[in-house]
């Protein structure tokens, strides 16, 4: 089976470049906070359907977003090539709804389900003309009428963010191969 190599382009907004998903998401949320990104994604959506310009006072914000979110993107399409080999921690036996965020009880015991339903509904290039094109609008002085569903991908990409959080939170470890019984 041929290895997926893609970029994900994180000399933007990294110090380096980064080739792991896994040390993606430790310098993703290093840079910025899950509820900063939640925050961001949410007012561009508001200025998709306005006529008025996001961040007008500092538009490099949006941008700065728009880089490591598509980091972010690419690295989540990678994750869900890792599922077979890498496990989240256990959840803990008791926790909070909240820490949940998004996500269903199903997901958050196993974020990689996330990425792996995410892609099954919309390809990486979805995703990337998704957010090329809601960074674009909510620049634009101009309202816009779309006849293709921006809602999916939101959603998805707020679930990608809370499933990237725990984690990062909770850790993660390899799957030991297991030894194939030989019945006689």
């Amino acid at each position: 089976m041929k290895k997926t190599k893609i970029s994900l382009e994180t000399s933007f907004w990294a110090l380096d470049e980064i080739e792991n998903p896994f040390q993606l998401i430790n310098a993703f949320f290093n840079y910025c906070t899950v509820d900063s990104y939640k925050n961001t994604l949410s007012e561009i959506m508001l200025y998709v359907y306005k006529a008025e310009v996001c961040k007008k006072d500092h538009p490099g914000d949006v941008f700065d977003f728009h880089t490591a979110v598509k980091s972010f993107i690419r690295a989540s399409y990678l994750l869900t090539f890792k599922a077979k080999k890498w496990k989240v921690k256990k959840a803990p036996e008791q926790w909070q709804i909240m820490s949940q965020a998004s996500l269903n009880k199903e997901e958050y015991e196993d974020p990689f389900l996330v990425f792996q339903k995410a892609f099954d509904c919309k390809t990486l290039e979805e995703y990337e003309f998704f957010l090329n094109e809601i960074v674009h609008v909510s620049l634009s002085p101009y309202k816009e009428q779309f006849d293709y569903d921006l809602i999916t991908p939101h959603i998805y990409l707020v679930k990608m963010l809370d499933a990237a959080q725990v984690m990062s939170e909770r850790g993660l470890k390899k799957i030991k191969n297991k030894p194939i019984d030989n019945p006689e």
